[in-house]
């Protein structure tokens, strides 16, 4: 009895408590909805502060990290920066930054290219760097690409080059600087975009300004119900919230695409994104960071990762700082016992010695992470670290520009020197070990002989998924049909980011041979595999998916509702427009396409789709007018005059075509293929002379694009200029060394020249 009355005592405080905090966190909610207008109610989500009335530590300890601090209401507590009537120049972008009546202003050049006054609503980030979010009107909050250097205390500019246009994409009242479009996700609390297509305007919302406990956790209605109704015999298991993984982390740490809305704690990170793999305009051909990819790419390529490693083993959940400074957290691991954690994986050693580092000890070149995480500057202020963890390769800096940590550190010595260092100090071993650099760099300049070293990363088991992902993806792109058998093997693996993989790389692959690789994808269990796969075989008609277009056809459910997701971005507008004209909803496909350039006006992917659309219909004069409309907004863009040059061939007006091919190489003159195109169409007009001096100009000893060669060997024999058809077919022959007849022509070109001399 006294039990029961303990228990009955206990639910009562609780409940008790849990109307003070209900009353406490309501008025609280109320306060913070007149400071920041976007808080809102949302379902199954409860106040932030009814989270810290229970977990005070934990929330002491979140409150001191940077994601409490990712976004916050404009005030003298929040803004970093000096908006007291300081100015910045730079590159023909100016501002000015000051105070009235409390709050912050900037005077700049706004969307109508005049300069006006703006109120900066709100912070956003923290270190090294902080933005400002403007209001523009439509619910548009816009990040000034102009942010503070918390370190250096001073205002520097995001860009690059040339500032861009007002109306732009890249002009900081245009789509990429839009928070409600592409910074959203990962700022704030369970945000919602809630974009009106219709009007084009934004209503977001969000439960708390910044990151919180639930943007982890996900809604905490459940725990609170939990809570109240809690007993001594309850599990944690019955807490009502899931635990945060890996794939928590990796929803903001990645470069990604949004699948659908509603990403909370658990292990569906593929559900709701789709990961960029290793292209290589994102990443080194070694899987080092390039562009700025984040953690998720570089560290499923890791080790560690394959031992089980997560990303709590060396980070604080709370404060987000390293659980230990210096190589201490290294050595949590790394220790010279073999820890019982992992079982295929020995990480044991003594690394943290003289003797391993060849540095002075509690030297920079004796800690861990400046020889095995090098960094990279994103935004200009923000230094990041690579996560593959890499060992230093000076041999791979020296043959592909891959970053190495000796470089890093030793401004001002070369790679040869750092690779005779590490020739005298570990052997010539290290050169020797497998890495990815030499087959994705090949891939990246499209050497048909990548494709075999790839076929061997894919089919290596003991590779990172990401990385045979990426192999198999770039075996498509390269090889087209000769790689379909491997891209339908990759389609039965266990691994889901290998499935991925062979879905992306499907669409390089032969209409008829794509079915055949890849049509069990569409059934898949994980959603991005899905849409992938929808994505690749929407040109299939309809008579060869047969008893698939079931699947098929509820795997273009998903694709649209990443469309719906995503109804703001004109790039993910563009893909459902191709994958609805493909399918024949030629009125839907027309709307969505323009819904994509009213989005972006100067995106030139939306606009090459649109004329494209046309031209595939057979509507040659709109083609050629949507490209003409491009033009007038974006009119240095040798894509669209390419696009447009081969609108007016359609319609036989050859001398406006040959004008806009002669744009196109100018504002584009190492683009093989514009050359190629401009110098048939001169010949075609009797111009042979030209055309063989334009292909010439563009033709050196590292030149390996077979229709330039080919072109030029054309226009040789035509001319009869036999001596240089000959120079061209050697390279080549060169090249493609198993093609007959490349060498039946060289042996007869070569008897002729001979015979003539």
């Amino acid at each position: 009895m006294r039990a029961l009355f303990s228990r009955l005592g206990r639910a009562l405080a609780a409940a008790a408590l849990l109307v003070v905090t209900l009353a406490t966190t309501a008025a609280a909610e109320n306060r913070a909805a007149e400071h920041d207008p976007l808080v809102a109610r949302h379902d199954g989500y409860v106040d932030e502060a009814m989270c810290a009335s229970c977990h005070a530590e934990q929330a002491a300890a979140f409150a001191k990290s940077h994601h409490a601090k990712a976004m916050a209401v404009a005030n003298d507590t929040t803004v970093r920066a000096n908006f007291d009537g300081s100015s910045f120049e730079q590159d023909g972008v100016s501002a000015k930054f000051f105070t009235r009546d409390n709050r912050y202003f900037v005077r700049t050049e706004g969307p109508d290219g005049n300069p006006a006054d703006f109120e900066v609503k709100y912070t956003f980030g923290y270190e090294p760097l902080q933005q400002y979010l403007i209001d523009i009107g439509g619910g548009k909050l816009q990040a000034l690409d102009i942010g503070w250097d918390t370190a250096k205390q001073q205002w520097f500019w995001l860009g690059e080059g040339r500032p861009s246009k007002p109306g732009s994409t890249f002009h900081w009242t245009g789509p990429f600087y839009r928070w409600n479009r592409t910074c959203i996700d990962c700022h704030s609390t369970d945000p919602r975009t809630n974009f009106r297509a219709e009007s084009g305007t934004y209503r977001s919302s969000f439960v708390s300004t910044s990151i919180g406990c639930q943007s982890c956790h996900g809604g905490g209605v459940r725990h609170v119900n939990w809570a109240i109704s809690a007993s001594p015999t309850k599990s944690q298991s019955d807490t009502g919230m899931p635990k945060p993984t890996m794939d928590t982390c990796f929803s903001c740490h990645s470069r990604r695409i949004k699948l659908r809305d509603g990403f909370a704690a658990g292990p569906s990170y593929l559900d709701h994104f789709s990961p960029a793999l290793m292209r290589r305009d994102l990443y080194f051909p070694d899987g080092q960071i390039l562009d700025e990819v984040f953690e998720y790419g570089s560290f499923l390529q890791s080790k560690m990762s394959q031992a089980g490693v997560v990303c709590m083993d060396c980070h604080q959940p709370h404060e987000g700082t390293l659980r230990v400074a210096g190589n201490g957290l290294c050595t949590q691991c790394h220790t010279e016992a073999k820890s019982d954690r992992f079982e295929s994986f020995d990480p044991s050693g003594a690394f943290d010695t003289v003797a391993h580092t060849r540095h002075p000890a509690g030297s920079a070149g004796a800690q861990c992470i400046n020889c095995h995480m090098p960094q990279r500057t994103y935004m200009k202020v923000d230094p990041r670290r690579d996560h593959s963890f890499v060992i230093p390769r000076p041999d791979l800096s020296e043959a592909y520009g891959v970053p190495n940590g000796c470089t890093s550190c030793h401004e001002g010595k070369t790679n040869a020197w750092a690779a005779e260092k590490m020739d005298a100090w570990y052997g010539i071993g290290w050169r020797k070990r497998q890495t990815t650099a030499h087959a994705f760099a090949a891939a990246a300049r499209g050497e048909q002989n990548s494709i075999e070293a790839l076929r061997s990363f894919l089919n290596d088991r003991e590779q990172s998924g990401f990385v045979r992902a990426s192999a198999v993806a770039e075996m498509a792109r390269i090889g087209g049909g000769t790689a379909a058998d491997d891209v339908k093997a990759a389609a039965g693996d266990d691994d889901a980011i290998v499935r991925l993989g062979a879905a992306e790389a499907a669409a390089s692959l032969p209409l008829d041979l794509r079915i055949q690789a890849i049509d069990v994808l569409l059934r898949d269990e994980v959603r991005a595999i899905r849409v992938a796969a929808a994505d690749a075989l929407a040109s299939v008609q309809a008579e060869l998916l047969g008893d698939k277009r079931k699947a098929f056809n509820l795997a273009v459910d998903d694709f649209k509702a990443y469309a719906e997701a995503n109804s703001d971005v004109a790039e993910a507008q563009g893909r459902y427009g191709l994958l609805l004209a493909s399918q024949g909803a030629m009125d839907q496909a027309e709307k969505t396409l323009l819904r994509a350039i009213a989005l972006d006006p100067t995106l030139v992917g939306s606009r090459v789709n649109l004329a494209e659309f046309y031209r595939i219909g057979g509507q040659n004069d709109k083609s050629e007018l949507a490209y003409k409309s491009a033009l007038e907004e974006v009119p240095d863009n040798a894509e669209l005059r390419y696009g447009h040059a081969l609108a007016l061939v359609r319609l036989k007006a050859i001398p406006d075509a040959i004008r806009e091919l002669e744009a196109a190489v100018q504002l584009d003159g190492n683009n093989a293929r514009y050359r190629t195109t401009l110098a048939i169409a001169l010949d075609s007009t009797g111009r042979t002379e030209q055309a063989l001096s334009l292909v010439d100009a563009a033709i050196t000893d590292q030149t390996r694009d077979p229709d330039l060669l080919s072109t030029a060997i054309g226009l040789g024999l035509k001319l009869g200029r036999l001596g240089e058809a000959l120079r061209y077919t050697e390279q080549l022959a060169r090249q493609q060394p198993d093609n007959p007849e490349i060498t039946a022509l060289l042996s007869k070109l070569r008897s002729v020249v001979e015979h003539s001399k």
